[in-house]
């Protein structure tokens, strides 16, 4: 899990971003990206209730489990990364320990 804007390593092996919107500044030539997966990122009124602080961090993870539960996109995008050996998350968030990445990890390695 990293952000956006950290120069890509060998080592990220298949790179994803999870945000529904394109991070600001970023050519879409220097993300290195293996897929983008918006279909999956938060819903637009979640991320807009988290950022505005309606809701907690805890709340926020409760309700984007129960999105990537229900959502049609989310056995396609375990699909596609089922076989990848190393997978980093990216977003362009600042504080990605309190973003979706650590809640879409934790989903991942319980349905992988």
């Amino acid at each position: 899990e990293k952000r956006i804007y950290e120069e890509p390593a060998s080592t990220d092996g298949f790179r994803i971003l999870a945000d529904r919107l394109w991070p600001r500044g970023m050519k879409k030539e220097n993300a290195h990206l293996d897929l983008w997966a918006k279909e999956i990122a938060p819903s637009t009124e979640l991320r807009k209730a988290y950022h505005g602080k309606e809701i907690d961090f805890e709340e926020f993870s409760k309700r984007y489990l129960k999105e990537l539960d229900e959502n049609p996109e989310t056995a396609a995008f375990l699909d596609k990364i089922r076989n990848e050996k190393i997978v980093t998350l990216l977003t362009s968030v600042k504080e990605v320990g309190i973003s979706e990445l650590p809640v879409l990890k934790g989903f991942i390695e319980k349905n992988q």
